[in-house]
This record gives structure tokens, C-alpha cells and sequence, in this order.
């Protein structure tokens, strides 16, 4: 029987990755990160940006998902930032890429262009959401409405991107985004994150598990078939404004 550990949005939060990972009880090797009970990781985005060592989660997560091949990755809104960058891209560098870059550019030429051809293999071969059917889930970044599962259109990629964004922006100069989950009637659960939440948030079969750790708060995982939460203390500062508080 599979048995996942899906980790929410670590932007370059290192440190508490690894405790996040031995408190689930995986243990780390010369050969990589392993569970006793062959648990399987799933990364759900937005690995860089903001947090203090985004090369070095960029490199764990390709050494388990291109190399050992025992995790699985979906890329978030900062991945997709980052890889247009490393192709060349016009990006704007805010908005927490330009910790990334400024990490990258401290790099010999060598060690950059390693982790630059590490990143872009990884995302070039990720799926823009995955379905895993044996623990009957679906794990997307910003989540998936259910009209859109199943396909791969460019309305998807923004939904699993971005989220349900209107367009709109809010008086904090963020976009507006629509409560999908109330409307969620599936049976599958829709692991997301990309939105902070102070506690994994649970509507009808979905679970935000963005608790926020770039932000003072906690890194998150969420395991199933047990449908449990395993979360770390954050080390950053806290920033509470970062936190969204819904009505329900």
C-alpha cells in the first residue's frame, strides 16, 4: 500500500525541511534521504525564494526526485518564476527571487550552472498537478478546481499556479483569490498550499498545508492514508500580516 508524506511550500527553509524529514522518521544516508516504512515524499511547490538556503533544497529535492527516483515533485508559482529565469526569460527579480538569484550569483560559474541544469531537469520533467489514485489524491500547488481536473490546459497551469485569482488586487497589493475549496464536492483530497494559513486548513476533501514557514510560523506535511498533519516550528521571523484568515 503507498504511503505519502506531502510537504507544503518550504522557500528555501532548509533547516526545518531536515527536521521536518526526521521528525517523519526518514533518515539521512550517504545515498539520500530513506523511510523504513518505503514512504514516499511529495514536494508540492515553491521550493525557493524568500527563505535562507533555497540551493540547498533545490538540490535535495533533485537528488530525490531526477536521481533516487523515491519522491515525487509539482512545481509552484516561484518554481515557474525561477526556471523562466534560468532560461533566460524577462523576469522581474522581487517578490523573493532575488534571494535565490543573489544565492546562485555567489556561486563559482561552475556550481551555477550545476544548479541552474539541476532545477530546469527537474521542473522540465515535473507534472503541472499529480493525481495519486492509490492514496486517492490530488496534490497542486494552489489547488485544482474540479471542472479542471484531468486536464492539461493553460487555465489549469494558471489554477494550480496562481489559484482561483480574479485579477483583482487587495489593499495589500495582492491578488485577489476565490475560496475554491467551498465548492469542492470530490471525493479525492486536494493537497495545496500557496496560500499561508496559521493552521492546516481542512474544506470538505481539501487541506491547505502552507502553514507558512518562510514566515515565522511552521513547515508542514500531510500523511496519508492516515490523513494527518506532522508540522516544525519555523526558525524565520514571524510576519503575521503573510497570513490569510478566512471567514470559515
Amino acid at each position: 500500500m503507498m504511503k505519502i508524506d506531502v510537504i507544503g511550500d518550504i522557500h528555501g527553509c532548509y533547516d526545518e525541511l531536515q527536521q521536518l524529514l526526521i521528525k517523519l522518521g526518514y533518515t539521512s544516508t550517504n545515498d539520500g534521504w530513506s523511510h523504513p516504512d518505503k514512504r514516499q515524499l511529495v514536494f508540492l511547490g515553491d521550493l525557493t525564494d524568500r527563505g535562507p538556503d533555497s540551493l540547498s533544497v533545490i538540490r535535495l529535492v533533485y537528488q530525490l526526485v531526477v536521481k533516487d527516483r523515491v519522491a515525487k515533485y509539482t512545481p509552484g508559482n516561484h518554481c515557474n518564476k525561477l526556471f523562466r529565469y534560468f532560461l533566460g526569460r524577462p523576469v522581474k527579480i522581487q517578490h523573493g527571487l532575488e534571494t535565490t538569484v543573489k544565492e546562485c550569483l555567489a556561486l563559482p560559474h561552475q556550481d551555477r550552472q550545476e544548479i541552474k541544469q539541476q532545477f530546469i531537469t527537474l521542473y522540465e520533467a515535473a507534472d503541472l498537478y499529480l493525481e495519486l489514485p492509490q492514496v486517492n489524491a490530488i496534490i497542486a500547488h494552489a489547488g485544482i478546481k474540479q471542472s479542471l481536473i484531468g486536464k492539461q490546459t493553460k487555465e489549469t497551469e494558471t489554477f494550480v499556479l496562481y489559484g482561483d485569482i480574479t485579477g483583482e488586487i487587495d489593499e495589500h497589493g495582492r491578488p485577489v483569490r476565490k475560496d475554491w475549496a467551498q465548492h469542492y464536492k470530490g471525493s479525492m483530497w486536494i493537497i495545496y498550499g500557496h496560500t499561508p494559513v496559521l493552521t492546516p486548513r481542512i474544506v470538505n476533501r481539501t487541506i491547505n498545508i502552507d502553514t507558512g514557514c518562510v514566515f515565522g510560523n511552521a513547515l508542514t506535511a500531510f500523511r496519508l492514508p492516515e490523513e494527518k498533519t506532522v508540522s516544525v516550528p519555523s526558525k524565520q521571523p514571524f510576519e503575521a500580516d503573510r497570513f490569510r484568515h478566512f471567514n470559515k
